[in-house]
């Protein structure tokens, strides 16, 4: 029974090495600390006015932009 026990414990080292490596591999994946939280800039939020702005410019840009190479 001794080979038995050895084998035993020989699986919850490994299990506890399997468990560190996915850990880091979730850390390092994700650029996520150990507590959860991302590692990094936070997410920008922008607001729906905000990106509207954005969109009405850029379609003025490209369209000053289509109307200057159709004049050549």
């Amino acid at each position: 029974m001794d080979i038995l026990a050895a084998l035993k414990r020989e699986e919850a080292k490994l299990q506890k090495q399997a468990d560190t490596v996915r850990a880091a591999i979730k850390i390092l994946a994700g650029r996520v600390t150990s507590s959860g939280k991302r590692i990094g800039r936070k997410k920008r939020v922008m607001s729906a006015a905000a990106r509207a702005r954005i969109g009405k410019a850029t379609k003025a840009r490209w369209a000053k932009l289509r109307a200057e190479k159709a004049k050549h």
